[in-house]
C-alpha cells in the first residue's frame, strides 16, 4: 500500500490543516458578525484549501523527488493560490451607482489565504500574526477612519429614492443644510414604479454629494425618517 503513496507519514500534515481551519475560521466570523456577503463558511474554505494546496506542493511529490531526472520548485503552486484567489476576490467587488463595495470583504479573503498558506508552509507564527492583524485593520482601525471622515471637508455622495412631487427633495435639502452640509452636486434620476394603491407612482432617485464635518449616518438616519423617503444610503469603500 505504500508504494501508492507519495508521503507515508500523512497524519503530520493534519496538524497545519487544522490550525488554519481554526484561524480562518476566525476571520470568516468576524466578516459574519458584520454582515458581509463573503462570510464564516468562505473564509473558512479558501483558508483550508490555501492550506492544503501549500501541502501538497511541499509533500505531494516527495516520491517523485527521489528521481534524479526530476526538479520540482514548492514555491509554484503558493504562486497560483495568490493569482487564484484573485478571481474570488473580483466576483465579491461591484460598482453600483459610482460606488465602489466589496473592496474590504475582497482583501480579507486574500488575506485568509495568505493564512492558510502560511498554515500549509510550516509558517504558524506568521499565520496567527496575520489573523491578530486582520482583526487590528477591520475593527481596530474603524474609530480612526470615523475620525479621518469627520475631520474631511471632501464631498461625499449620499443616496436617495423618494416619491416625487411631494415636495420631499426640498426637504431634505433644508435638513441637510440645517446640519452644516453643504450641497456641492445633485444628480436625479426618475423612473416609474407601480404603486399596489394608488395605481403608478412616480420615484425619483438622487445621488447628492454633501461636503461638511462629520459622519453621514445620522443624516441618513434622519432622512429616512421623513415622509415620502423609500430609501436611503452611504456609498463606502469600506465593505
Amino acid at each position: 500500500m505504500e508504494q501508492f503513496l507519495s508521503y507515508p507519514d500523512q497524519w503530520r500534515l493534519l496538524a497545519p490543516l487544522g490550525l488554519a481551519v481554526v484561524l480562518c475560521t476566525l476571520i470568516g466570523l468576524e466578516r459574519e458578525l458584520a454582515a458581509k456577503s463573503a462570510g464564516l463558511r468562505t473564509h473558512t474554505l479558501v483558508g483550508v484549501g490555501s492550506a492544503a494546496f501549500m501541502l501538497i506542493s511541499k509533500y505531494g511529490f516527495d516520491d517523485l523527488l527521489s528521481s534524479p531526472d526530476i526538479d520540482l520548485d514548492p514555491s509554484r503552486v503558493a504562486a497560483q493560490i495568490v493569482s487564484g484567489i484573485g478571481f474570488i476576490g473580483g466576483g465579491l467587488i461591484f460598482v453600483r451607482r459610482d460606488a465602489v463595495r466589496g473592496l474590504t470583504t475582497a482583501a480579507t479573503v486574500w488575506a485568509a489565504a495568505a493564512v492558510g498558506t502560511a498554515c500549509g508552509a510550516g509558517l504558524p507564527l506568521l499565520a496567527v500574526a496575520g489573523t491578530a492583524v486582520h482583526y487590528l485593520v477591520t475593527r481596530g482601525y474603524r474609530p480612526l477612519a470615523r475620525l479621518i471622515t469627520r475631520s474631511s471637508t471632501v464631498p461625499r455622495d449620499l443616496h436617495l429614492s423618494y416619491a416625487d412631487g411631494r415636495g420631499v427633495l426640498r426637504a431634505v435639502l433644508s435638513i441637510c443644510t440645517e446640519r452644516g452640509f453643504s450641497v456641492a452636486g445633485m444628480h436625479v434620476d426618475r423612473e416609474d414604479s407601480t404603486d399596489g394603491v394608488d395605481g403608478t407612482t412616480r420615484v425619483a432617485s438622487v445621488t447628492l454629494s454633501l461636503a461638511g464635518r462629520g459622519s453621514l449616518a445620522p443624516l441618513s438616519g434622519e432622512l429616512s425618517e421623513l415622509p415620502g423617503v423609500l430609501a436611503v444610503g452611504v456609498p463606502t469603500e469600506e465593505e
